[in-house]
């Protein structure tokens, strides 16, 4: 369910949970609070007024921070792959591949293709880039944190880096991270494992992610403050 407090929309999760926990979403500085199940809408409210110049610091970093113009993937545009740009060059004459060669990504498609077909292509690709780098990452990152997942899969994802199911132990990690310097995966997957045995943000799991990556807060930093996608 959603509030309106002061003209922002707050997403609002009722939960068998002791304590609100307020989080401002990237891409596009989406608000959502997890409240106790018993918990009024009208106490909701207040807490959320008590925070209100923090959400908007938060959501005008969201709106300052880079993002990519609306993709049609032809000559011209840029990709990012692991933080590096390329600028794009596509050919019509083939079946589709994409290939890096120096600061150029050439693109290469069937005659007549649309945008949405040339992204959908596009973002399988950068699948391929992101599930061969997570199955290499993975079982090290396993054995370090002595955290291990059920399984893993990818998607894209406009709010979020990654995600968990704390039931089954499964986790996803979001396509656009095969854009993202490669450290960012590292801090993407670790946060998740950490989740699995720590559903919230507290200090026991602020401690494992200091224990198993003391730089993390400068990497979410990073992430964060890299060039976004198109949002309309």
């Amino acid at each position: 369910m959603s509030i309106l407090v002061a003209s922002i929309t707050v997403d609002v999760v009722k939960k068998n949970i002791k304590n609100l926990h307020l989080v401002v979403l990237p891409p596009d500085g989406r608000v959502r609070v997890s409240a106790p199940s018993a918990m009024s809408d009208e106490s909701i409210a207040m807490f959320v007024r008590t925070r209100l110049g923090w959400i908007r610091k938060q959501q005008e970093k969201f709106t300052r921070q880079p993002r990519q113009s609306e993709r049609e993937y032809v000559s011209g545009e840029t990709l990012y792959v692991w933080g590096r740009q390329y600028y794009l060059q596509t050919a019509y004459n083939g079946n589709n591949s994409l290939l890096l060669s120096g600061d150029k990504a050439i693109l290469t498609v069937r005659k007549g293709s649309t945008p949405e077909q040339r992204e959908s292509y596009t973002r399988e690709w950068y699948r391929g880039l992101l599930k061969e780098e997570i199955a290499k990452l993975l079982p090290k990152l396993e054995e370090k944190t002595g955290l291990k997942a059920s399984s893993w899969q990818t998607k894209y994802m406009s709010t979020r880096w990654g995600t968990c199911n704390t039931e089954t132990g499964k986790i996803w990690l979001n396509l656009q991270l095969a854009k993202k310097t490669p450290e960012c995966l590292e801090y993407v997957i670790i946060h998740e494992l950490v989740h699995l045995v720590e559903k919230s943000h507290n200090s026991l799991f602020i401690s494992l992610m200091d224990k198993h990556l003391p730089m993390w807060r400068e990497v979410k930093a990073t992430l964060n403050g890299q060039t976004l996608d198109y949002m309309e």
